[in-house]
């Protein structure tokens, strides 16, 4: 008889970089540092680098859905999160997969931008994503940017951050996270993520590392996220661990390419399932 702890395991439903830094690649190699088994669903081909993105081969839709059924019927996911959702037809074909499965630890990285400002998502599909995949999240991380996409407003003051933190939850999800590294905080040496529950807003402050290397940054903090809740962990633990892990990750980059290079994805002391 096998009375094992069942493995944690997690899925990414992501695009493909090939040079390894973002998306499906970023993510397997977080889950890997965690010490959870990671699957991906691919829903386009990627062709970037640190300096840009030259080209997007999306996916068709029912293959990506027919993926999502590969992994979910045979060794199932203890939490799932998205990243690159290339359109509204692909969303709307995941969010009917998922709708077969129990999803209770569902990240969305709601990825609307590269890292050097090359569009990763047609505008259209937005809507589709907050209709169909965010009252199904645990927790959704929009950068500042996006989160004005998504709430229609800027975000100047603090005042604005919770004002759209409250927006975005009432969208939905559980949990928000409103990430600061594009925020006024920058220039002073500091990044503040911003946690939104529904009662309560955390601020997470961190460090702002001087490097460029900054690459699949949001990829490897949502991944991060959906390992600690596939390992057990409280969401609001979730999130502070992977902030910790995201800081690390930056701090220590292996400094590689001509751009915006990749963070060092497995730090050591990461992934002991006994912590």
């Amino acid at each position: 008889m096998n009375d094992r702890v069942p493995y944690p395991t997690a899925l990414t439903i992501a695009g493909s970089d090939c040079s390894g830094g973002a998306g499906i690649q970023a993510d397997l190699k977080t889950f890997e540092a965690f010490g959870v088994f990671g699957q991906s669903v691919i829903t386009a081909v990627v062709a970037e680098n640190t300096v840009g993105v030259e080209g997007v081969l999306p996916v068709t839709p029912d293959f990506v859905a027919s993926q999502i059924q590969c992994c979910l019927d045979d060794i199932g996911a203890m939490a799932i999160k998205t990243g690159m959702l290339v359109d509204a037809a692909t969303i709307n074909a995941i969010a009917e997969a998922l709708g077969h499965y129990e999803v209770t630890n569902l990240v969305i990285d709601p990825v609307m931008v590269a890292k050097g400002g090359d569009p990763l998502v047609a505008p259209e599909a937005v809507k589709v994503a907050v209709e169909k995949l965010f009252p199904l999240a645990k927790v959704v991380t929009p950068n500042m940017p996006e989160a004005e996409v998504l709430v229609g407003f800027p975000l100047v003051s603090e005042k604005d951050i919770q004002k759209a933190a409250e927006v975005i939850h009432a969208m939905g999800p559980e949990v928000v996270v409103i990430k600061g590294g594009h925020g006024p905080y920058f220039e002073q040496g500091i990044a503040v993520d911003r946690v939104w529950d529904g009662n309560k807003l955390t601020a997470l402050i961190y460090p702002r590392h001087p490097t460029k290397n900054t690459h699949g940054t949001g990829c490897t903090f949502s991944a991060a996220i959906a390992a600690n809740l596939a390992l057990g962990h409280p969401v609001l633990s979730a999130i502070e661990d992977a902030k910790k892990y995201i800081s690390e990750a930056i701090k220590n980059n292996p400094n590689l390419g001509n751009g915006h290079g990749p963070v060092l994805h497995r730090l050591q002391g990461w992934g002991d399932l006994a912590r």
